[in-house]
């Protein structure tokens, strides 16, 4: 992956997706929309791979963002763009899974200990793809599946720590999206 191309900027609509994440994997994912998507590069030619980044999930129409609530509030991203080898995918996705901070009740809610928030289907998703972590691969099972991704997991929130000029300006564009922005 040419790091000359991120960070890559979307804002779309949060749609169902296969429901692997949740069910399968113990690692729900916030399923980016083909059809309603703003985007700094064309959604086919993005590079696929697991990225890392920032995401917020924002309720245009109003909706409440509590304390425990995932809306409003920037969480750190592992995201898998690509074609899903494992399930041999058609068409390609972008799935962003949202961490929650350590301390956060939902952080380690999931099956598999990671974060569960509520769903947020048609909500809003402001993401921005900071880093490029491996590709995608075919793994021999769910275990090898779920290991990677708890590991890209890991690294996506030791990455999003660290402190520097691209890190803490996509932070911010995230934060301060209104979510109808056009890129």
């Amino acid at each position: 992956m040419n790091e000359h191309n991120l960070p890559i900027r979307i804002i779309s609509k949060v749609v169902r997706g296969y429901g692997r994440g949740s069910k399968e994997l113990g690692i729900p994912t916030a399923n980016v929309s083909r059809d309603d998507i703003s985007c700094s590069m064309s959604f086919d030619h993005l590079p696929t791979g697991i990225y890392w980044g920032f995401g917020r999930i924002v309720d245009l129409d109003g909706g409440s963002d509590d304390d425990d609530s995932v809306l409003g509030k920037v969480h750190t991203a592992a995201i898998s763009i690509g074609y899903n080898p494992m399930y041999n995918n058609k068409e390609k996705t972008i799935e962003p899974h949202l961490i929650a901070t350590a301390s956060h009740p939902q952080r380690h809610a999931s099956s598999t200990k990671e974060t569960l928030f509520q769903d947020f289907y048609d909500k809003t998703i402001i993401l921005s793809v900071v880093g490029y972590l491996r590709p995608e691969f075919p793994f021999e099972g769910l275990e090898k599946l779920t290991a990677a991704i708890k590991k890209d997991i890991v690294d996506a929130e030791n990455l999003a720590g660290e402190s520097n000029s691209t890190t803490n300006q996509e932070r911010e564009w995230v934060q301060s999206s209104t979510g109808k922005d056009i890129l």
